[in-house]
């Protein structure tokens, strides 16, 4: 493709990437066969194609957003599978989280907009804000079908009808590693998990220190990813510089041999800290971090589960964009389900977005909607006993329309290597509320 901008603008190094970016695009098109939107709206300036046509001549003339093309920028999901189908390597992640970075700086929002994306800021990264959030929401649950806007609605029919307690597990420390220790991890726990779903730590500390890791729990907050999303670039740095220095510090001070993330969103974020910090004070530690950064299928594919008989299971597996798209592991974690044992189940048009992506089914809850109703009606055709996935924003999407039990990967792993049933399997109230391990 080609560009014109400035010499003046290219000595930014922002628009330099960015302008190699949009110069390796070739017009082919081949990302409009799998981009959600485009699928669903049929717009073309709703496919990936589109946007970086909007977004070259936007950036090109400096000028402020109109309407066209922020509703447009907005409406992406940020799925990346347009970078899975690419033939010539753009990058379209970097280049869209440039745009919503422009637009957040130069275009005034409607007042609701603003209080939406300032409220979501403000409380899905603070595990202890979000609780309180979600106790709000249970009492007006039942009225969500008077909010006149969508998105209100929306939020509320998202919320959970039970808030696990808190666990304990997620607090600094040290779980030591059962048997021959292997390697030294640090956990990242994440925000809204912590909230929404403590299982999945707990489950995901019972099975690495099961098979040789020593898990390192720091104090730690949100990765920064809701907020980068958001184009909120200040916020997100802010919020990103917590994780990296206290992962820095102890790799310095103790020795890490991986920064382990079970939730794929964070993980595409983190490994991502290098680019996302370029030119700033913690550059060389993010680079670090984002280096030691591995999704826990990976993590556990190196520590060797056992391969056990036939669990009499049947496993839906759904393959969370960020983690297949985004970078780019779509066999790990049916390789490990199989291993311990679960027949797994691969839906029809697995490399499609299920509608969450991070706070999209909040502020885009029509298209959401039918993206998971399209991914569930394919989920459920494979009559799955339980479905699994590594994302809790993608476990929380489905979940909420299908009574197909539905849980992360690590708690299935964990459950056949000698974890505790699942509470989603079992009915209780989950496991691990009290420390595993003293």
């Amino acid at each position: 493709m080609q560009t014109h901008f400035t010499e003046t603008q290219l000595k930014d190094p922002q628009i330099q990437r960015t302008n190699d970016i949009l110069r390796s695009c070739i017009h082919c098109g081949f990302c409009t066969a799998t981009c959600p939107t485009y699928q669903v709206l049929g717009d073309e300036l709703d496919s990936p194609r589109g946007r970086i046509y909007l977004i070259k001549d936007m950036l090109e003339n400096q000028r402020v957003p109109d309407e066209k093309t922020v509703k447009h920028v907005d409406r992406c999901l940020s799925c990346l599978a347009c970078m899975s189908t690419c033939p010539s390597g753009v990058n379209y992640m970097h280049l869209v989280d440039h745009a919503r970075a422009y637009i957040e700086e130069t275009y005034k929002r409607s007042w609701s907009d603003r209080l939406l994306r300032w409220t979501l800021a403000r409380i899905l990264p603070y595990p202890d804000r979000f609780r309180l959030a979600l106790l709000g929401a249970q009492i007006m649950r039942p009225f969500r079908h008077l909010m006149l806007d969508p998105r209100l609605k929306a939020m509320l029919e998202m919320a959970p009808r039970q808030i696990p307690a808190r666990s304990l597990n997620d607090d600094a420390q040290i779980f030591p590693a059962q048997g021959l220790q292997k390697m030294r991890v640090a956990l990242m726990t994440g925000c809204a998990q912590r909230a929404l779903n403590t299982d999945i730590n707990d489950a995901t500390i019972r099975l690495l220190t099961r098979h040789g890791a020593e898990v390192v729990v720091l104090k730690q907050g949100c990765c920064g990813a809701l907020t980068h999303h958001m184009g909120k670039v200040d916020e997100s740095h802010r919020t990103a510089a917590v994780n990296i220095e206290a992962f820095a510090a102890e790799d310095a001070a103790n020795g890490l041999d991986a920064v382990v993330i079970n939730t794929s969103g964070c993980g595409t974020t983190v490994k991502d800290y290098g680019h996302m910090f370029a030119g700033a004070p913690l550059e060389e530690e993010a680079k670090r971090v984002a280096a030691l950064a591995r999704d826990v299928s990976e993590v556990l594919m190196d520590l060797n589960l056992p391969i056990l008989p036939d669990q009499g299971l049947r496993v839906a597996y759904h393959a969370a964009c960020s983690l297949q798209h985004g970078q780019q592991i779509k066999a790990y974690p049916k390789d490990l389900l199989r291993r311990v044992g679960f027949k797994v189940l691969e839906p029809a048009d697995s490399h499609l977005c299920c509608g969450s992506a991070g706070t999209y089914n909040l502020m885009q809850p029509e298209i959401s909607s039918q993206l998971k109703a399209r991914k569930i009606e394919t989920l459920e055709a494979k009559t799955p006993d339980v479905i699994s996935a590594g994302n809790l924003g993608c476990m929380i999407q489905i979940g909420s329309g299908t009574d197909i039990p539905i849980m992360h990967t690590v708690e299935l792993l964990d459950w056949a290597t000698g974890g505790p049933k699942p509470a989603s399997l079992s009915g209780s109230s989950g496991p691990g509320k009290v420390p595993i391990l003293r």
